[in-house]
């Protein structure tokens, strides 16, 4: 991998790292957002700031009912851009996979979807996300939930393992989004689905445009366009690609639902 590649997956992992140690405190919630204002730093160790909160971001996206039925701190580290397990029509007995789990919002209401004929697995990046999720599963009493560590450009789990693949507002933030799709695509089974929340830029914007609306770690800067998006699932072997926007974000910029399936053949 790239150095400046390497760096930037290093800086999204310390400040989301500080976005699960705060709601691990208990100082509040946060999600994708602005840069914060910079803060005084350490001479020998700058210390990494918590995503702040924008409206457009984070458990104000759920029902208020499905809030209510989770653990505190599962909402409170709520970090996406829509609400996946609705969108990906989740059935009973299904085996669900959510990429960048965070603090397990998601795999929890998957879990719950699914039933106990199903599994729900997250997968993160993050040691202090994966302790904030693991303690939220546990806090909720699910069983049918597995968190791995591990990045989702090299997912670790067999090819064909699991019926449907969600992510909520993370894969802009990887930095080899051609290998996320390709894994994804491995990892399906013949017939699979995806749904996905993501940022998506109209396809007028420049990266140079799209990084002066928000940062990388913001959601901003590394979303792809709807060509770009599209194109990436069709070169990873998806078909019956939807690209569905739903709020703005910034200006050209959108949460958008997206939707693909793996053939049977």
């Amino acid at each position: 991998m790239r150095e400046q590649s390497t760096d930037l997956r290093e800086t999204v992992r310390r400040r989301y790292a500080a976005t699960a140690v705060k709601v691990a405190e208990g100082a509040g919630t946060a999600c994708c957002g602005p840069e914060p204002q910079s803060q005084p730093q350490s001479q020998t160790q700058p210390q990494p700031q918590p995503v702040e909160v924008d409206e457009n971001f984070g458990s104000a996206l759920y029902p208020t009912a499905e809030r209510d039925s989770l653990p505190t701190k599962a909402v409170a580290a709520s970090l996406g851009c829509g609400n996946p397990t609705a969108v990906a029509e989740l059935r009973e007995g299904e085996r669900v996979l959510d990429l960048g789990s965070g603090g397990g919002i998601d795999v929890l209401l998957s879990a719950r979807r699914v039933g106990p004929t199903g599994k729900a697995y997250g997968l993160d990046m993050t040691e202090e996300m994966l302790a904030l999720a693991l303690a939220n599963a546990e806090k909720a009493g699910a069983t049918n939930m597995e968190f791995l560590k591990g990045t989702i450009e090299a997912i670790p789990l067999p090819a064909n393992t699991v019926d449907v693949v969600i992510s909520n507002c993370v894969i802009n933030l990887s930095v080899d989004k051609p290998a996320v799709f390709t894994e994804t695509f491995r990892v399906l089974t013949p017939g699979g689905r995806i749904g996905v929340s993501d940022i998506v830029a109209d396809d007028t914007l420049t990266p140079e445009q799209r990084a002066e609306r928000g940062d990388y770690v913001g959601c901003i800067a590394g979303a792809l366009s709807f060509t770009e998006y599209r194109t990436g699932l069709e070169a990873a072997g998806f078909t019956g690609i939807d690209i569905t926007p739903t709020h703005p974000v910034a200006d050209g910029m959108h949460s958008a639902v997206i939707r693909a399936t793996k053939p049977r053949s």
